[in-house]
């Protein structure tokens, strides 16, 4: 590990600044068409870029899915799977296979730091960390939860790629993540949280900590650690993945059909339900706000302290010294590194993604920040020194959605000064950049829901969801 990878000052990315008291006024604009260039991003990595953004708009459908990231992607490949389960179609009104279509404002899975084509590529779950502050928040029981949904959705992605034998195609590595505690007060809080979370009956026997000479020998950090298992891969080759199965799933069931149109945002949506783009409008009978960040765009309530706020982030990618395949992060979260697995051919420099350091941002964190077509040039500054080629590093921004308790809104879309004004319309979204590890289970509830609704049946809620996700459930109004 190089000495360079510091973490002092650390913030958690799940614990940032307070949120303003009072929300910022203006709105929040359809994402930006000149972003940053990510490192994921890579032409040869991202074949559905441009998919269905040409030719004839998909114009009656049943279930309309706003956003192409992870949860977007997932909620169309349990949606699928669940109709397909259920094996016929005589549950649904008038016995017809369900129309489903994603639509995308920019190119596939682009849009949002939480969407895997933005992010840093981590697929590591918590174990017990801020276990004693969810407990303060919302109880013993949604603590498990919140440690119980992370461990679901890191297995259930692994046990994919593995059974459909695409672990190396996305260059799924499990390293695991060593947690640097570069204070007293973060060891205290991850020994508290540890004891904490095993006597609430959290399996934590998999966490190893590590005293400072081993990890100085062994990584050349001078703190002591905490190593949990994890996994790190190229996060739009497993979006791409989880598309194409739901697109064979629909196509082998015949109780569904998929479609994906990119480059057409949503521009507004009126009743019962009529969603307008620059290609033309699609009338649908069921929506489903995958747009994380950007939410408030076509659901103006959710702007502002109470609802999700979009947040900048950056990311870096960078050749430098990091002999080793874990990666790293302090307690808190606030930055965070590790290795690309392929070895440069020319004896160069491992490539190293970097990530976090977000108590760079200066002042409001960029909270209220939705344009990622510029970087903050406080951002990770000694990355990039005089050694280093131009040619050998890749930075780019991403927006974040936060909301104020750091949960995500899981259900149907609630305002509640219009009780009904959007029956029909659900929402999974406010991730507080902590996505890969989320969105895909909560993907799969929201799925669960809108299924149980389109036959008229009870939701069975999964014991893995924190109940403080759902939107009717919620401590604040939304």
């Amino acid at each position: 590990m190089s000495s360079s990878f510091t973490v002092e000052n650390a913030v958690d990315p799940l614990q940032p600044t307070p949120v303003p008291v009072e929300p910022v006024s203006k709105p929040i604009p359809l994402p930006v068409p000149n972003s940053t260039q990510s490192f994921w991003l890579d032409p040869e990595a991202n074949p559905l870029a441009k998919a269905g953004s040409t030719g004839p708009l998909t114009s009656d459908v049943d279930i309309c899915i706003i956003g192409s990231g992870i949860t977007g992607v997932s909620a169309a490949y349990h949606l699928t799977r669940l109709l397909a389960e259920r094996g016929a179609v005589s549950e649904v009104p008038n016995a017809q296979p369900l129309k489903i279509v994603i639509l995308e404002a920019r190119d596939f899975c682009e849009c949002t730091i939480t969407t895997p084509g933005r992010n840093g590529g981590h697929l590591t779950p918590v174990y017990f960390q801020f276990f004693t502050e969810y407990v303060a928040a919302h109880g013993t029981e949604d603590a498990v939860r919140a440690i119980a949904l992370e461990q679901y959705v890191a297995s259930s992605i692994v046990d994919l790629l593995h059974s459909t034998g695409q672990a190396d195609a996305v260059d799924l590595v499990a390293g695991g993540r060593v947690y640097l505690l570069v204070s007293e007060d973060q060891e205290a809080r991850a020994k508290a949280d540890y004891e904490a979370a095993k006597a609430a009956g959290v399996d934590v026997s998999a966490v190893r900590f590590l005293g400072k000479e081993e990890v100085l020998e062994t990584y050349g950090a001078p703190y002591p650690a905490l190593w949990t298992p994890g996994h790190n891969l190229w996060p739009l080759k497993v979006v791409t993945h989880l598309y194409n199965l739901a697109r064979q799933t629909a196509s082998d069931s015949a109780t569904s059909s998929l479609a994906l149109h990119t480059n057409t945002p949503v521009t507004s949506i009126t009743p019962i339900w009529t969603l307008s783009t620059p290609r033309g409008a699609i009338a649908a009978s069921y929506i489903l706000h995958a747009t994380n960040a950007y939410a408030s765009y076509l659901l103006p309530h959710l702007h502002g302290p109470t609802g999700i706020i979009p947040t900048r982030g950056q990311v870096l990618a960078v050749r430098t010294d990091m002999s080793t395949k874990a990666a790293f992060a302090d307690y808190d979260g606030s930055e965070y590194g590790f290795p690309r697995p392929v070895q440069p051919q020319d004896g160069s420099q491992p490539l190293v993604i970097v990530g976090g350091a977000r108590q760079s941002a200066g002042p409001g964190y960029e909270m209220y920040e939705a344009d990622d077509s510029g970087m903050n040039p406080r951002f990770f500054p000694e990355r990039c020194n005089a050694s280093t080629s131009p040619d050998d590093v890749r930075e780019w921004s991403g927006i974040m959605g936060f909301t104020d308790e750091y949960d995500v809104f899981v259900g149907p879309v609630i305002d509640p000064s219009q009780p009904e004004a959007h029956k029909g319309q659900y929402i999974c979204a406010g991730y507080s950049g902590h996505g890969m590890t989320r969105a895909y289970g909560c993907a799969e509830a929201i799925a669960q829901k809108m299924v149980a609704d389109l036959t008229a049946k009870e939701w069975d809620v999964p014991e893995w969801l924190p109940r403080h996700h759902i939107t009717d459930r919620r401590k604040s109004s939304n």
